[in-house]
Protein backbone atom coordinates (compact mmCIF):
# COMPACT_ATOMS: atom_id res chain seq x y z
CA UNK A 1 0.00 0.00 0.00
CA UNK A 2 1.33 3.45 -0.91
CA UNK A 3 2.33 5.81 1.88
CA UNK A 4 -0.47 8.28 1.12
CA UNK A 5 -3.02 5.46 1.07
CA UNK A 6 -1.76 4.24 4.47
CA UNK A 7 -1.99 7.78 5.86
CA UNK A 8 -5.54 8.16 4.49
CA UNK A 9 -6.53 4.82 6.00
CA UNK A 10 -5.15 5.82 9.41
CA UNK A 11 -6.93 9.20 9.34
CA UNK A 12 -10.17 7.50 8.30
CA UNK A 13 -9.90 5.00 11.16
CA UNK A 14 -9.08 7.71 13.72
CA UNK A 15 -12.08 9.74 12.61
CA UNK A 16 -14.33 6.67 12.45
CA UNK A 17 -13.43 5.90 16.05
CA UNK A 18 -14.29 9.47 17.03
CA UNK A 19 -17.53 9.67 15.02
CA UNK A 20 -18.96 6.20 15.68
CA UNK A 21 -17.45 6.06 19.18
CA UNK A 22 -19.58 9.03 20.20
CA UNK A 23 -22.58 8.81 17.85
CA UNK A 24 -22.92 5.05 17.43
CA UNK A 25 -24.95 3.92 14.43
CA UNK A 26 -26.23 7.48 13.96
CA UNK A 27 -22.73 8.49 12.83
CA UNK A 28 -22.20 8.71 9.10
CA UNK A 29 -19.45 7.67 6.74
CA UNK A 30 -19.82 11.11 5.13
CA UNK A 31 -18.89 12.76 8.44
CA UNK A 32 -15.89 10.42 8.76
CA UNK A 33 -14.76 11.34 5.25
CA UNK A 34 -15.20 15.07 5.88
CA UNK A 35 -13.27 14.97 9.16
CA UNK A 36 -10.51 12.81 7.63
CA UNK A 37 -10.16 15.22 4.72
CA UNK A 38 -10.92 12.60 2.07
CA UNK A 39 -13.76 11.88 -0.33
CA UNK A 40 -16.44 9.35 0.47
CA UNK A 41 -15.13 7.16 -2.37
CA UNK A 42 -11.79 6.93 -0.56
CA UNK A 43 -13.54 5.74 2.59
CA UNK A 44 -15.43 3.07 0.66
CA UNK A 45 -12.32 2.03 -1.25
CA UNK A 46 -10.72 1.13 2.08
CA UNK A 47 -13.90 -0.06 3.81
CA UNK A 48 -16.68 -1.22 1.44
CA UNK A 49 -19.38 -1.04 4.14
CA UNK A 50 -20.10 1.10 7.17
CA UNK A 51 -20.00 -2.05 9.31
CA UNK A 52 -16.49 -2.91 8.08
CA UNK A 53 -15.37 0.62 8.90
CA UNK A 54 -16.78 0.43 12.43
CA UNK A 55 -15.24 -3.01 12.98
CA UNK A 56 -11.85 -1.74 11.79
CA UNK A 57 -12.14 1.26 14.13
CA UNK A 58 -12.89 -1.10 17.02
CA UNK A 59 -9.88 -3.27 16.13
CA UNK A 60 -7.70 -0.16 15.97
CA UNK A 61 -8.96 0.79 19.43
CA UNK A 62 -7.98 -2.62 20.83
CA UNK A 63 -4.61 -2.57 19.07
CA UNK A 64 -3.78 0.84 20.53
CA UNK A 65 -4.71 -0.33 24.04
CA UNK A 66 -2.60 -3.47 23.61
CA UNK A 67 0.37 -1.39 22.44
CA UNK A 68 -0.09 1.05 25.33
CA UNK A 69 -0.31 -1.81 27.82
CA UNK A 70 2.79 -3.45 26.38
CA UNK A 71 4.73 -0.20 26.68
CA UNK A 72 3.52 0.29 30.25
CA UNK A 73 4.52 -3.25 31.20
CA UNK A 74 8.10 -2.75 30.03
CA UNK A 75 8.71 0.94 30.77
CA UNK A 76 7.00 1.53 34.11
CA UNK A 77 6.95 0.08 37.59
CA UNK A 78 4.14 -2.49 38.00
CA UNK A 79 1.96 -0.34 40.27
CA UNK A 80 2.08 2.66 37.94
CA UNK A 81 1.54 0.43 34.91
CA UNK A 82 -1.60 -1.04 36.47
CA UNK A 83 -3.03 2.30 37.58
CA UNK A 84 -2.31 3.95 34.22
CA UNK A 85 -3.79 1.07 32.24
CA UNK A 86 -6.98 0.92 34.32
CA UNK A 87 -7.37 4.70 34.02
CA UNK A 88 -6.81 4.58 30.24
CA UNK A 89 -9.28 1.72 29.77
CA UNK A 90 -11.96 3.54 31.75
CA UNK A 91 -11.36 6.87 30.00
CA UNK A 92 -11.56 5.28 26.54
CA UNK A 93 -14.10 2.63 27.48
CA UNK A 94 -17.16 4.65 26.47
CA UNK A 95 -15.82 4.82 22.91
CA UNK A 96 -15.12 1.08 22.84
CA UNK A 97 -18.55 0.23 24.22
CA UNK A 98 -20.29 2.48 21.71
CA UNK A 99 -18.32 1.00 18.80
CA UNK A 100 -18.99 -2.56 19.99
CA UNK A 101 -22.70 -1.92 20.59
CA UNK A 102 -22.98 -0.56 17.06
CA UNK A 103 -21.78 -3.96 15.82
CA UNK A 104 -23.86 -6.05 18.19
CA UNK A 105 -26.88 -5.87 15.94
CA UNK A 106 -25.21 -8.96 14.53
CA UNK A 107 -25.67 -12.37 16.10
CA UNK A 108 -22.13 -12.33 17.50
CA UNK A 109 -19.10 -10.12 18.00
CA UNK A 110 -16.80 -10.30 14.97
CA UNK A 111 -14.06 -12.90 15.42
CA UNK A 112 -11.26 -10.38 14.97
CA UNK A 113 -12.72 -8.13 17.67
CA UNK A 114 -13.19 -11.05 20.07
CA UNK A 115 -9.58 -12.17 19.47
CA UNK A 116 -8.28 -8.62 20.03
CA UNK A 117 -10.32 -8.38 23.22
CA UNK A 118 -8.82 -11.67 24.43
CA UNK A 119 -5.29 -10.42 23.67
CA UNK A 120 -5.94 -7.25 25.64
CA UNK A 121 -7.35 -9.20 28.57
CA UNK A 122 -4.21 -11.38 28.63
CA UNK A 123 -1.99 -8.28 28.81
CA UNK A 124 -4.20 -6.76 31.52
CA UNK A 125 -3.89 -10.05 33.47
CA UNK A 126 -0.10 -9.90 33.21
CA UNK A 127 -0.01 -6.29 34.40
CA UNK A 128 -2.40 -7.11 37.25
CA UNK A 129 -0.16 -10.00 38.36
CA UNK A 130 2.87 -7.71 38.23
CA UNK A 131 1.11 -5.14 40.42
CA UNK A 132 0.06 -7.90 42.83
CA UNK A 133 3.62 -9.26 42.95
CA UNK A 134 4.78 -5.72 43.79
CA UNK A 135 2.22 -5.62 46.64
CA UNK A 136 0.40 -2.72 44.98
CA UNK A 137 -2.90 -4.56 44.36
CA UNK A 138 -4.71 -6.97 46.65
CA UNK A 139 -3.70 -10.54 45.81
CA UNK A 140 -7.33 -11.68 45.79
CA UNK A 141 -8.34 -9.33 42.95
CA UNK A 142 -9.10 -11.12 39.67
CA UNK A 143 -8.96 -9.76 36.15
CA UNK A 144 -12.71 -10.38 35.88
CA UNK A 145 -13.30 -8.06 38.85
CA UNK A 146 -11.05 -5.41 37.31
CA UNK A 147 -12.93 -5.69 34.02
CA UNK A 148 -16.28 -5.36 35.79
CA UNK A 149 -15.13 -2.16 37.48
CA UNK A 150 -13.71 -0.78 34.24
CA UNK A 151 -16.88 -1.61 32.35
CA UNK A 152 -19.08 -0.13 35.06
CA UNK A 153 -17.40 3.26 34.98
CA UNK A 154 -17.02 3.19 31.19
CA UNK A 155 -20.72 2.33 30.77
CA UNK A 156 -21.73 5.07 33.18
CA UNK A 157 -19.66 7.65 31.32
CA UNK A 158 -21.06 6.42 27.98
CA UNK A 159 -24.69 6.73 29.05
CA UNK A 160 -24.72 9.80 31.28
CA UNK A 161 -23.16 13.22 31.16
CA UNK A 162 -20.12 12.98 33.41
CA UNK A 163 -17.75 15.83 34.13
CA UNK A 164 -14.10 14.82 33.57
CA UNK A 165 -13.14 15.65 37.16
CA UNK A 166 -15.96 13.46 38.48
CA UNK A 167 -14.81 10.53 36.36
CA UNK A 168 -11.23 11.15 37.47
CA UNK A 169 -12.21 11.01 41.16
CA UNK A 170 -14.33 7.89 40.57
CA UNK A 171 -11.30 6.20 38.98
CA UNK A 172 -9.24 7.19 42.03
CA UNK A 173 -11.85 5.53 44.28
CA UNK A 174 -11.73 2.30 42.25
CA UNK A 175 -7.92 2.24 42.28
CA UNK A 176 -7.85 2.89 46.03
CA UNK A 177 -10.27 0.02 46.55
CA UNK A 178 -8.04 -2.36 44.59
CA UNK A 179 -4.96 -1.25 46.47
CA UNK A 180 -3.15 -3.62 48.80
CA UNK A 181 -3.44 -0.96 51.52
CA UNK A 182 -7.23 -0.64 51.19
CA UNK A 183 -9.46 -1.67 54.08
Amino acid sequence: MRQDARENRERILAEAEAVFGTQGAAGSTEEVARRAGVGIATVFRHFPTKEELIEAALLRHFDQLIQRAGALATDTDPATAFRTLVRTMIETGATKLTLASTLTGRQHVPGNAAAASDRLKAVVSDILRGAQDADAVRPSVTVEEVYLLIRGLAQASATMQTRPETLDRAIDVVLAGLSQTAG
